[in-house]
């Protein structure tokens, strides 16, 4: 019997991945209500902690698109290296710096080091994973963020105190200490890109233009729910500590809850394919999209810290459907030329919403009152339940990289996710394959 073609070195690299993601990511939710305790106590207000938590996003807004360009053409894996430089030095110095601008700054090298990280870690998981293990392989790669999400804020939450004013010099402790922890990635930084399936990759003469990729159907509509659900998740790290401080939460307890709900998004995670099977991509991505919508609007009230807990629980499962899926959603719907391209402007609609989510949620704050930005995010989310509604998009039948690498697209039913395993048609797609396409799209 002929065994079915893998696209990947085993299962292995998915492994050591998932670890090193663990261990970065663990590193940055540590670093972050840091971040925003440092600044409160160096003398920050709420729009403060909100410009300081914006600037984390804003270089990887405009390094993002380049970036993605660059593994499109080459490998994925020296940004994984680079990524966990870029963070350990972005927390080491916000812990020794003394001022608000300098803070912002290093903050702002974080982002861009763990930019570098997801876009060299996800863009290996698109071209390893065969096309039917995306939806599994991008929801395992997620739970190395959830364990980060996971252990961080508790680690972070147990260094921080804010007894007899020792805020400032526990919250530089827990930058240092994470930067310690993100370089324990390195270790697990080794095989990790095949590189018979780097070189096996598409090529193209020339570049797929940003507004191709962005006309696929499917882009826009995963880039702006992944926008949602993240903006969510950011203002949840970086304001809880906020609303703690309002409502008399102890840190170690903000921490608590914030692992809390990090757990929940890993046992969504581990669900995710039988949930896929039971109910079906459009209807999960939307019902989840939904509820997290109006629990993250319900942080906003005055409740007790059971109730508080509880809510955040079933808010972390809800926000474990939207990235992974959104991940699947881009890279199903753009050239194969340019996935990496286009992960990478889902990314950047990632970090626009960092840059204005926090930013706006300190005005809002600062002017109304610390539980509104949690109203306003719901809104957000509902809106991305009515994204979900229409559906994920299907891969043109032509794709569209200028030059004649173009006609390099399989035909058939292989054509939608290439290098997955699958044998691909015969060479020259042309309109043939176009009609191929649109009569094996389910």
């Amino acid at each position: 019997m002929a065994r079915r073609p893998r696209s990947g070195p085993g299962r292995g690299w998915l492994l050591r991945l998932v670890i090193a993601f663990a261990f970065a990511q663990g590193a940055v939710s540590m670093a972050r209500p840091a971040v925003s305790y440092r600044a409160l106590a160096l003398g920050a207000d709420e729009a403060a902690v909100g410009v300081i938590a914006g600037v984390y996003a804003l270089l990887p807004l405009f390094a993002a698109v380049p970036l993605g360009r660059r593994t499109d053409h080459g490998r994925c894996a020296p940004l994984l290296p680079l990524g966990v430089l870029l963070i350990s030095g972005g927390c080491a110095l916000s812990g020794l710096v003394s001022s608000l601008p300098a803070m912002a700054a290093w903050s702002g090298v974080m982002g861009l080091g763990h930019l570098c990280f997801v876009i060299g870690a996800q863009s290996i998981v698109a071209r390893q994973s065969a096309p039917d293990e995306q939806d599994r392989d991008f929801g395992h790669f997620t739970i190395g963020a959830s364990l980060g999400q996971l252990v961080g804020p508790v680690a972070a939450g147990a260094l921080i105190s804010g007894q007899g004013g020792a805020l400032g010099r526990t919250s530089a402790l827990a930058l240092l200490v994470s930067a310690g922890v993100c370089a324990l990635a390195l270790t697990s930084l080794w095989r990790i890109e095949h590189r018979r399936t780097a070189d096996a990759r598409p090529r193209a003469a020339g570049k797929v233009p940003v507004r191709t990729i962005l006309g696929a159907r499917g882009v826009p509509a995963g880039i702006l729910i992944s926008m949602a659900v993240l903006s969510a998740t950011d203002i949840l790290t970086a304001y809880l500590p906020v609303v703690g401080e309002h409502r008399s939460i102890a840190p170690a307890t903000v921490g608590l809850l914030l692992s809390l709900r990090a757990a929940a998004t890993i046992a969504c995670r581990l669900v995710m394919t039988p949930l896929l099977r039971l109910l079906g991509r459009r209807a999960l991505l939307t019902g989840s999209c939904l509820i997290a919508g109006l629990l993250c609007a319900a942080v906003a009230l005055p409740v007790p810290v059971p109730v508080l807990a509880a809510v955040l629980a079933v808010l972390g499962f809800c926000l474990g459907v939207g990235q992974p899926l959104s991940m699947t959603t881009v890279v199903r719907a753009a050239p194969d030329a340019a996935r990496s391209t286009a992960l990478a402007l889902r990314l950047t609609g990632n970090r626009l919403g960092q840059v204005a989510a926090p930013a706006g949620a300190g005005l809002i704050a600062g002017a109304v009152g610390v539980a509104a930005p949690f109203v306003l995010l719901g809104a957000g989310l509902i809106g991305a339940a009515g994204l979900g509604l229409r559906g994920e998009g299907h891969k043109r039948p032509a794709p569209e990289p200028v030059g004649p690498g173009a006609d390099r697209a399989p035909a058939g039913p292989g054509a939608e996710c290439p290098g997955g395993g699958r044998s691909p048609g015969p060479p020259g797609g042309g309109a043939v394959s176009g009609r191929s396409n649109r009569r094996s799209a389910p």
